[in-house]
């Protein structure tokens, strides 16, 4: 898993609450287990017509937030099923970090674990970040995790709050699995262990 230490980048204002995760991917794109090529199918619904032209209304579609890295939502962002897809849609386009008032629990859990920092901020926060992410190619933010700031395009910043298990994972670069790994030699010497006191288990 990428690290995320600092991260400055374009912010795009997506100003609706309750957005499911069926709206984040469709379900139709959940047969696949790889992690990429789902950025195409990211907000699919809102970002394509029935045949398949962009909506040149959406935000991801503007010119000005093509290549944004920060999403400003609002309330209960990642509601609905759990599907983990959701976040590999966001990682994949280039969203490294989604703001917003509030998040479903299994979808902000699994934004930190594939390298997503979700950051929970009071309603007036994220409306003076969804002010500066109007500004287009100019609402460029700077997100320090390891100072739990945001710099605004003006100057200004907000400080967040973010458990510290998970701010230690993400600017460590570390997964489920890399976290297991970590303890690669204990495991080993458990395993030796075991077949020293029972050999017949160890075929």
């Amino acid at each position: 898993m990428e690290k995320f230490t600092t991260l400055t980048g374009i912010a795009a204002p997506l100003d609706m609450i309750n957005v499911d995760t069926d709206m984040v991917i469709p379900k139709q794109y959940l047969t696949t287990i790889e992690r990429t090529g789902l950025g195409r199918a990211l907000f699919f619904e809102m970002r394509y017509d029935a045949d398949g032209v962009e909506n040149p209304d959406f935000v991801l579609n503007k010119p000005q937030y093509r290549n944004a890295k920060i999403l400003i939502a609002g309330d209960n962002f990642g509601c609905g099923s759990s599907r983990e897809h959701a976040p590999w849609a966001l990682l994949d386009f280039g969203i490294r970090c989604v703001i917003a008032p509030s998040f479903a629990d299994i979808f902000y859990n699994n934004c930190f674990k594939n390298g997503i920092l979700a950051i929970k901020l009071g309603k007036e926060d994220v409306g003076k970040l969804l002010d500066d992410a109007e500004r287009g190619a100019n609402a460029t933010l700077t997100i320090d995790l390891e100072a739990q700031t945001i710099r605004g395009p003006d100057g200004g910043e907000i400080s967040f709050d973010v458990d510290e298990f998970k701010k230690h994972c993400l600017l460590n670069g570390l997964d489920d699995i890399a976290l297991t790994m970590e303890n690669e030699a204990r495991i080993a010497d458990f395993e030796e262990g075991h077949k020293t006191a029972q050999p017949w288990l160890a075929g």
